[in-house]
């Protein structure tokens, strides 16, 4: 082979192998870049990817401070109508205590002492504005008292009284827990002289006129069936104090028992009956007999009361 062709073999080998070269480089170049833009598009998608979790969460933060804000009106409003609540009780609970205390108030009779003019499970209507304004008690009467603890003694004929003070003395005279009352009838009268005799009451050294309201043949003795009394057959009612007993003398734990009741202790007047409606309105002297009401006491498991 003449050295001509081979050099010509030789050129067409190397440019062969440059356009090789070329290719690879080219292809090399190639598969770079298209990595590139896969990195890009990478890049990208993950920017759009955290763009578009930013924009729920933000949407989502707007979301519920959207209904923080929407709730919080309703929040505030439902503790305002529980308020509103507690405070209409509050005042309803006030005026009824006031109401009861100052003014009126039903009241239920839990005892036999004013059969058979008042039977027991009766209720009545006592007026409250006697203790309001210390107005003017009436022989006669049928009020409601705080039931006393016992005779003073030691020659005194009035009754004895716990004290209660402070809050004690709200709970117990206004609200009344743990209260007991009686309902009696007047009969002495502060500086009356009162005198028990032969089952006959005598005010000032006169017969006491006590038919208005007594059935005929009850009697009055110092002392009944249902206890001693140590109060004297004759004494003075002391001043700001009153003598009261129960309509049915021989069934009744009164004055006779446990001595004159101060003023401040009266509750209030009673002023009619509300129930039962067939006996609805004024108290007047029952029609029943003295037998019928012995009858009944002996049936009866009231203690005396």
């Amino acid at each position: 082979m003449s050295k001509q062709n081979k050099n010509k073999k030789a050129s067409k080998n190397n440019s062969e192998n440059i356009e090789k070269e070329v290719k690879e480089v080219k292809e090399e170049i190639k598969a770079d870049v298209n990595e590139t833009k896969l990195e890009e598009v990478k890049t990208e998608e993950a920017k759009e990817e955290t763009t578009e979790s930013k924009t729920q969460e933000t949407k989502k933060e707007k979301d519920s401070k959207e209904e923080n804000e929407k709730s919080e009106p309703e929040k505030k409003s439902a503790i305002r109508e529980i308020m509103e609540w507690i405070l209409c009780l509050v005042v309803a609970f006030t005026l009824a205590i006031t109401i009861k205390y100052f003014l009126f108030t039903p009241t239920l009779v839990k005892q036999s002492s004013m059969y058979p003019t008042i039977f027991d499970g009766e209720r009545v209507f006592v007026n409250r504005l006697v203790r309001t304004f210390k107005l003017e008690l009436n022989r006669g009467d049928i009020v409601t008292l705080e039931a006393p603890m016992y005779l003073e003694g030691n020659g005194q004929v009035i009754a004895h009284y716990d004290e209660h003070t402070g809050l004690d003395w709200l709970v117990y005279n206004v609200m009344e827990f743990g209260k007991i009352s009686y309902i009696k009838r007047i009969i002495g009268l502060p500086g009356d002289t009162v005198k028990l005799e032969n089952g006959e009451v005598y005010i000032n050294g006169e017969l006491l006129d006590e038919s208005d309201y007594l059935i005929d043949g009850v009697e009055t003795y110092i002392s009944n069936g249902y206890y001693d009394s140590q109060m004297p057959s004759e004494f003075v009612v002391p001043e700001g104090y009153v003598f009261a007993m129960g309509d049915n003398r021989s069934h009744s734990r009164d004055c006779r028992e446990l001595g004159c009741i101060p003023l401040e202790k009266i509750e209030g007047r009673v002023v009619g009956r509300i129930w039962p409606l067939n006996k609805f309105g004024s108290i007047t002297k029952s029609d029943m007999t003295i037998d019928e009401v012995k009858e009944y006491n002996k049936k009866a498991n009231s203690g005396g009361i």
